[in-house]
């Protein structure tokens, strides 16, 4: 009697020098488990790591270059606008590209994940938002939050928009 394809990889307890399989025994299945998902891979989490330390330092120059404004910051608010835009560009032109694998996979995460993760910061938008309405500045305060949010959205819609737009049509040479 043939045996399943399964179950040749596990000894048989009449087999020589196997013992019984108890539940609580650790087995290798490391010929038969699926590969591990890139977030548990260390070599996907330092490609995020360098982009998001490259992502977060460009914010922090330009953060410090053009100070907020009345406890405003307009600074923050255009880096999350061109963060968000920036991210429908590249997710848009890598999703016509082929598979999330390899290089792609790569990009994504060093750029996408990474670089515009760390680039982009709506925890300082709601500390922001957060001093202004504290400070009794309800108006501002809920107008920086509602356009960031509105800009934000518009810009991922315009950074597909884009790159549906210059993405090269099948048929013709890219």
């Amino acid at each position: 009697m043939d045996e399943p394809q399964g179950d040749r990889q596990r000894p048989r307890p009449t087999d020589p020098g196997s013992s019984p399989t108890l539940p609580d025994v650790a087995v290798d299945e490391t010929r038969t488990r699926p590969d591990r998902p890139p977030h548990l891979r260390w070599g996907y989490l330092g490609v995020v790591a360098l982009g998001g330390a490259v992502g977060t330092a460009v914010r922090a120059v330009l953060a410090d270059l053009v100070p907020a404004v009345s406890g405003i910051s307009w600074t923050i608010l255009a880096i999350n606008v061109v963060g968000a835009f920036c991210l429908g560009l590249l997710l848009e032109a890598l999703a016509h590209r082929g598979e999330d694998v390899g290089r792609r996979r790569q990009l994504r995460l060093f750029v996408g994940t990474g670089v515009l993760g760390g680039f982009t910061t709506y925890s300082t938008l709601a500390v922001d938002t957060a001093h202004l309405l504290v400070d009794g500045r309800w108006g501002a305060g809920s107008g920086y939050a509602l356009l960031s949010v509105v800009l934000g959205v518009l810009a991922v819609v315009a950074g597909l928009g884009v790159a549906a737009r210059v993405r090269p049509r099948q048929g013709t040479e890219a």
